[in-house]
């Protein structure tokens, strides 16, 4: 979750549960059925006192034995179909519950690829992934188990108490009156127990975080021997979690405590009482056996309370940390009157656009200061700036990975925010430095942007395998499977430079009206960039390209060359007018990474 973000105020456990219902609706028919088959066993199960009452006070009082079987005979038939119905409960509630968990799933993932970039910067993605697991399962042994089981325990409770005083309104009296202590006690449960059962949910979500990190970091890790020192900081969080499951532990041990000591010293008041109204002739025995066997139903039902209030109460952190994400507000939307580009030339332009991350002091210039940029059609921009000068910035803002907090960019005169997202992103295709790729072939991966062509096709074939040709990405054909070689989590089965030249491949594919490349050729060899850069030249001939440019080479790419300073465009020209008319465009140059000696002097 963010850090430092401010808690925010907890609704009631009702309120909070009832957000459930749109995905609980399909099934609420399934979940009744369920309740009614339990408490229909439950209903059995307070009618075998009848039967013990008349075996008590009938056959056993008068010697019959034969009549002993008969009602022998109905508690077997009674206890059968207890069973029977607990079985039909199981089966009601079962299988609704793994479908709204996977309702539930499917909304939460769509959520998360619908959030803008900004929220995935500051959401640990261990706290995601325990919302999307954890905190999910936990909701659907809810529904299927821990709503339906306290909704009849309480029915029963009910009813057993009218039962109860049916034997004997003394006895039923004493049983209710030590049960006050419960009542009393289960509310100060849920005060504590709902504050810490939220701090272990997201503990857990930072240790997965930590456990995520570290699998993905374990090169650097060892490559530092610092597995010792993250192994520390696991243990550290991993204690903090024991202390406080531990907490929870007592939490729940106490309630426990209550549960267990109050129903057994109810029954010894009750069964002293009993024993005295026997002696007085005004009850009979028959009746007290039915009384104590009805408290006995009625135990399982009253001590049960205490774990479903427990799990109740877990449910409802899990839905406060599920709704927390769907609650999130999306400020990149699709207009509601798209406009559409129909006849794509590439122009892209830039008219005084200005960037801030939200959370930047207002004293802070902004990140993007008033870019003023125009790429024609079939143009070759390249970005240059020293570090924190806003290329990578103003680059992510043209497919609305971030919003522009100021001014305006055109695809072909038209406000890119009045486009749907699906279109933008159909028209400007991105290749950046830190190259991701997913756990599928390569075919799959290359052609991401064209889903269409990602099944075997003689078209998906020429698209894969001109793209590949450009990026330089023989390699290919060398892997165990070609194409169809399964690429690793994040693709760290392959080099840097094979990733990279992947993840160009992939932008060329999509075959973008505009290319915006972020530095895609960093981890590459000098030899291998030069033979991409003279492929890529055949795209850039009819593309127009935006590059954020680290190396000299990847600036004679460009038709044109803008100077970013402190997020604003200080200079346009050729490279060659710019190096003979810019100081600090000078200045730039010679920082840049020296792939040849020769390239700088130029």
């Amino acid at each position: 979750m963010p850090v430092n973000s401010p808690p925010t105020p907890r609704a009631g456990t009702a309120r909070t549960l009832s957000r459930l219902l749109p995905f609980v609706r399909s099934a609420v028919p399934r979940i009744v059925l369920g309740m009614v088959s339990a408490l229909l066993a439950g209903l059995v199960a307070l009618g075998l006192p009848l039967v013990l009452q008349a075996l008590v006070d009938g056959p056993l009082s008068s010697g019959d034995g034969a009549q002993v079987w008969p009602a022998a005979i109905i508690v077997l038939v009674l206890g059968v179909l207890e069973a029977a119905l607990i079985l039909a409960r199981r089966f009601f509630v079962l299988t609704p519950g793994t479908h709204v968990e996977a309702a539930m799933r499917t909304t939460l993932y769509a959520k998360l690829q619908d959030l803008p970039v900004s929220f995935h910067d500051k959401w640990q993605s261990g706290q995601l992934l325990s919302r999307a697991m954890s905190d999910l399962g936990l909701i659907r042994r809810w529904l299927a188990f821990g709503v339906v089981l306290l909704v009849v325990n309480f029915v029963m409770i009910a009813v057993g108490a009218v039962v109860l005083f049916f034997w004997n309104w003394v006895l039923a009296l004493i049983f209710l009156v030590c049960s006050v202590p419960l009542w009393i006690y289960g509310y100060v449960f849920e005060q504590k127990y709902s504050v810490v059962a939220r701090r272990s949910q997201d503990q857990q979500g930072d240790l997965a975080t930590a456990v995520e990190e570290s699998v993905h970091g374990i090169r650097v890790l060892k490559a530092f021997g610092r597995g010792k020192y993250s192994l520390e900081k696991f243990t550290r969080q991993a204690d903090e979690l024991r202390g406080t499951e531990l907490d929870k532990a007592r939490a729940i041990a106490s309630i426990w405590l209550w549960l267990l000591l109050v129903p057994d010293v109810a029954f010894a008041l009750c069964l002293g009482a009993g024993v005295w109204l026997v002696a007085q002739d005004q009850m009979t025995s028959g009746a007290l056996v039915a009384f104590f066997a009805t408290a006995t139903v009625l135990r399982f039902p009253i001590e049960s309370i205490g774990f479903l209030l427990s799990m109740t109460f877990d449910t409802r952190t899990a839905v406060d940390r599920l709704f927390e994400v769907l609650d999130e507000p999306n400020p990149i939307v699709d207009p509601e009157r798209p406009q559409t580009i129909r006849e794509p030339e590439g122009r892209l332009s830039f008219e005084g656009v200005h960037f801030r991350y939200p959370d930047t002091h207002v004293s802070s210039p902004d990140l993007v200061d008033g870019v003023d940029l125009v790429l024609e059609p079939g143009e070759t921009m390249a970005l240059v700036g020293l570090t924190g000068s806003g290329k990578t910035t103003l680059t992510a803002l043209t497919t609305r990975l971030y919003d522009v907090t100021g001014g305006s960019i055109k695809l072909d005169g038209v406000d890119i925010r009045n486009l749907t997202r699906e279109e933008l992103r159909r028209r400007v295709a991105m290749a950046f430095e830190d190259a991701t790729l997913f756990s599928a072939s390569v075919r799959q991966n290359v052609l991401l942007g064209r889903p269409e062509l990602a099944g075997p096709s003689a078209e998906g074939d020429r698209v894969l395998a001109e793209a590949l040709d450009i990026a330089q990405a023989e390699f290919v054909a060398e892997l165990p499977d070609g194409e169809n070689t399964m690429v690793g989590e994040e693709g760290l089965s392959l080099s840097g430079g094979q990733r990279q030249r992947l993840a160009l491949a992939r932008a060329v594919a999509a075959n973008p009206a505009v290319l915006v490349l972020d530095d895609p050729l960093s981890a590459l060899d000098v030899d291998t960039e030069a033979r991409v850069e003279a492929a890529l030249r055949r795209v850039l001939a009819t593309t127009t390209a935006l590059i954020v440019a680290h190396r000299p080479s990847t600036v004679q790419l460009a038709d044109r060359v803008a100077l970013l300073q402190d997020g604003r465009v200080t200079a346009v020209g050729t490279h060659s007018e710019l190096l003979a008319t810019n100081e600090h465009y000078r200045y730039v140059i010679s920082s840049l990474e020296p792939d040849n000696p020769r390239e700088v002097e130029r």
